[in-house]
């Protein structure tokens, strides 16, 4: 599926709960105006771009490059350190997560990462990885 396809997302709730339920089925969708053409992230009513209403739904590429990043300390009986990181995706919006499958003090600022939405107990949340020596690879891990 290309970037710019338009996706249907199960209408009802307003624009955040659309946009969790695609993260509950394991799909990443973010909105792409149909009149500026830009990308949308956090889900709106209206693009903050142009104003348009003419919002639709579509797969990023889920790849991205780290923004900013910060270590939060906790002791390993918490669970231990990990990061918050803010990752800017090649569509141009940025999102706030975490980037799993490294150690916290080993990510940086700059470094490409490939989103996935990990499933808990039925609710869906973006992470991110680093991104395959490729940076070129499409899609976004379920």
């Amino acid at each position: 599926m290309t970037q710019n396809q338009s996706i249907p997302v199960a209408a009802g709730g307003g624009v955040q709960a659309m946009y969790q339920s695609a993260l509950d089925e394991g799909r990443l969708l973010i909105q792409r105006c149909a009149d500026c053409g830009k990308h949308v992230h956090f889900p709106r009513e209206s693009c903050p771009h142009c104003g348009s209403a003419e919002l639709g739904w579509v797969a990023p590429t889920g790849l991205g490059t780290v923004y900013a990043v910060t270590t939060v300390r906790r002791k390993f009986e918490a669970g231990g350190d990990y990061n918050v990181s803010l990752v800017d995706l090649d569509e141009g919006v940025r999102l706030m997560s975490r980037v799993e499958n490294m150690k916290p003090l080993e990510l940086k600022i700059g470094q490409r990462v490939q989103a996935r939405v990990q499933l808990t107990d039925g609710r869906g949340l973006v992470l991110f990885d680093p991104a395959p020596a490729a940076a070129g690879t499409t899609g976004v891990a379920a």
